[in-house]
């Protein structure tokens, strides 16, 4: 009876070795241990950077936010506000962290704004790595950020001299996704228009966004049309609402208008699905990418530099012994004149 009861447990089927199992356990592993995501997001104040974020992940990330004035403006520096929130579904956790940037474009003098982004960047890897040099590895907390939603005004007809320059500098540390916002003021001639003009600039500048991998050959036909839609939508042209309204008996997330409602949640209304869509289906990926190219470049840099730190310490070192061995042969030849001067003196 024992017999036949651990053959249940232990199958013995001929060529069956049981690491087909594998990816299970690995499944089971990451919903315990839950995923961390950093998403950063960049614009001009009232392109409604917050109201999207909320929409994104149906949650307030900003419940005492304080808005200032326009005189506040003129003056103000970027800042870097990080918010925090678990978010758990159907059992599976996830720590997504939102930084936001306010004050970036707000100053009239914008030249400067984007440093403070650039080194908060560099100041995540600098921590990973140090992080991943110590002694205890087992639980680090992983803040790079691995995303960066950077919003589009939709009032231009392009980009702004600082859009190119900011994106420019951030191209090669984080993962850029173009969002034009408040998309719901375009026309959808225009919204097409703007996209064209974007992608066109974004090459002309030699500007690198997130590319959206390919699907493989052997995925569904299904997943193949949902990757080349989304590739077609870059830039997403969205909306945010945090609004409910009643439409034909049911309850949306939209925008009331005195010619009809906009719905957040429609993709022949907004590409806000789309983004969503985006950002859930190609998190492994936009990780991947932050640790495999982003990460390995600031890390190698890293050590080139502390690597030409040392050799230049040593080449110090060796240049302070040699001095040290030529001051100590002209005194070795001082003494020795001398000595010779005092014999030819006793001589006589």
């Amino acid at each position: 009876m024992s017999q036949s009861g651990d053959k249940g447990k232990f199958p013995d089927a001929a060529g069956y070795v049981g690491f087909a199992n594998l990816p299970n356990q690995v499944h089971r592993k990451s919903v315990k241990k839950g995923f961390e995501f950093t998403l950063m997001v960049v614009g001009e104040s009232g392109l409604g950077k917050s109201t999207l974020i909320n929409s994104l992940f149906l949650t307030d990330l900003y419940p005492e936010r304080y808005i200032p004035g326009a005189a506040e403006k003129i003056e103000r520096t970027v800042q870097i506000e990080a918010s925090t929130v678990e978010i758990e579904e159907r059992g599976v956790k996830l720590r997504l962290t939102v930084v936001d940037t306010p004050g970036y474009g707000d100053a009239i003098n914008s030249q400067d704004c984007f440093k403070t982004i650039i080194q908060y960047i560099d100041n995540q890897f600098e921590r990973y790595l140090h992080d991943e040099s110590g002694l205890n590895r087992r639980h680090i907390v992983d803040n790079r950020v691995h995303c960066c939603f950077y919003f589009i005004s939709p009032f231009g007809h392009g980009l702004k001299p600082l859009d190119v320059e900011f994106m420019k500098a951030i191209h090669s540390k984080v993962n850029i996704v173009p969002v034009i916002a408040k998309a719901d003021t375009l026309t959808l001639r225009e919204r097409d228009r703007l996209k064209r003009r974007i992608l066109d600039e974004i090459a002309e500048h030699g500007i690198r966004i997130y590319q959206l991998p390919d699907a493989d050959s052997d995925e569904d036909e299904e997943f193949k049309e949902q990757t080349r839609v989304l590739k077609a939508s870059i830039p997403f042209a969205v909306i945010g609402s945090n609004q409910l309204i009643e439409v034909k008996g049911k309850k949306i997330r939209g925008r009331l208008y005195p010619w009809g409602v906009v719905e957040v949640e429609n993709p022949e209304h907004n590409d806000f699905l789309k983004l969503r869509t985006m950002l859930v289906t190609h998190m492994q990926d936009l990780q991947e990418v932050t640790q495999d190219l982003h990460y390995e470049n600031f890390r190698s840099e890293r050590l080139k530099r502390t690597g030409r730190a040392a050799d230049e310490d040593v080449m110090d070192k060796d240049q302070i012994l040699l001095q040290k061995e030529a001051e100590l042969r002209r005194m070795q030849e001082m003494i020795a004149q001398m000595q010779a001067q005092m014999k030819m003196k006793s001589d006589e």
